[in-house]
């Protein structure tokens, strides 16, 4: 995959101590750890230099996202990438994004909002509208990242159980030298039933020898957003 990014310490202990001194702002720290045994593998293996590829795979509260954007903010703090991408198929994003108002940044606020939540954990509104000016943090809509190749960065794919077998080789060959990605999908919730990127490829992963891509599959006991939440999925009989 070309130049590796700076060595992470890989000890759990050290895993989520983010100091985030990006900023003029007073600085803040925050530490937010694991809470189990899933959750400590997918950490790992998104901090773990030889993955460039890590699959977090789902139900709703399982810390998909939420861990992925911890492991892209220490990244960028410890200086090992220099910026953040954020995407997702959303189908109506992709196909009628001309025709919202605003930005790109405004129009796909509704799909990132779960993301930004996270980074605003860490970094003030200012701060991240800073980022996203300096190109720091990139919003990347799927429709609009082919033919591009991102490089020292940290990419993060969500939600792509509705993606399409050709979106997924798309995403999957933007990584660059010195990036890592992470994908996060919850196949409970596809809309789309055939055709189905994720399913695709993580049924051919499954069969291959890959070494520099991975996959965690979360379950319903993974779940840590809250026990009403587990008893929904229990009553919907989703896994």
């Amino acid at each position: 995959m070309g130049a590796k990014r700076k060595k992470q310490n890989n000890n759990f202990s050290n895993v989520v101590q983010l100091n985030t001194s990006y900023t003029k702002q007073k600085q803040k720290h925050v530490t937010i750890l694991p809470r189990n045994r899933n959750q400590e593998t997918y950490v790992l293996k998104l901090l773990d230099d030889t993955k460039d590829i890590v699959f977090g795979i789902g139900p709703a509260g399982t810390g998909k996202t939420l861990l992925a954007v911890q492991v892209a903010v220490k990244l960028f703090l410890s200086g090992s990438i220099d910026k953040i991408i954020v995407t997702r198929p959303a189908v109506s994003v992709d196909e009628d994004l001309g025709f919202l108002p605003g930005t790109l940044e405004q129009k796909m606020a509704p799909w990132t909002r779960p993301i930004f939540d996270v980074l605003r954990e860490y970094f003030q509104a200012k701060e991240i509208e800073g980022m996203i000016e300096e190109g720091i943090i990139e919003i990347a809509p799927l429709a609009y990242m082919r033919g591009r190749t991102f490089k020292n960065s940290f990419i993060l794919a969500d939600e792509m159980q509705n993606a399409t077998p050709n979106q997924m080789k798309m995403l999957l060959t933007r990584l660059g030298e010195g990036s890592q990605m992470a994908v996060t999908g919850d196949l409970a919730q596809a809309d789309r039933k055939v055709d189905n990127g994720l399913i695709d490829f993580t049924n051919l992963l499954a069969k291959s020898n890959s070494t520099h891509l991975d996959i965690v599959h979360f379950a319903q006991g993974d779940i840590e957003r809250h026990n009403a939440v587990k008893e929904v999925l229990q009553v919907y009989g989703d896994e």
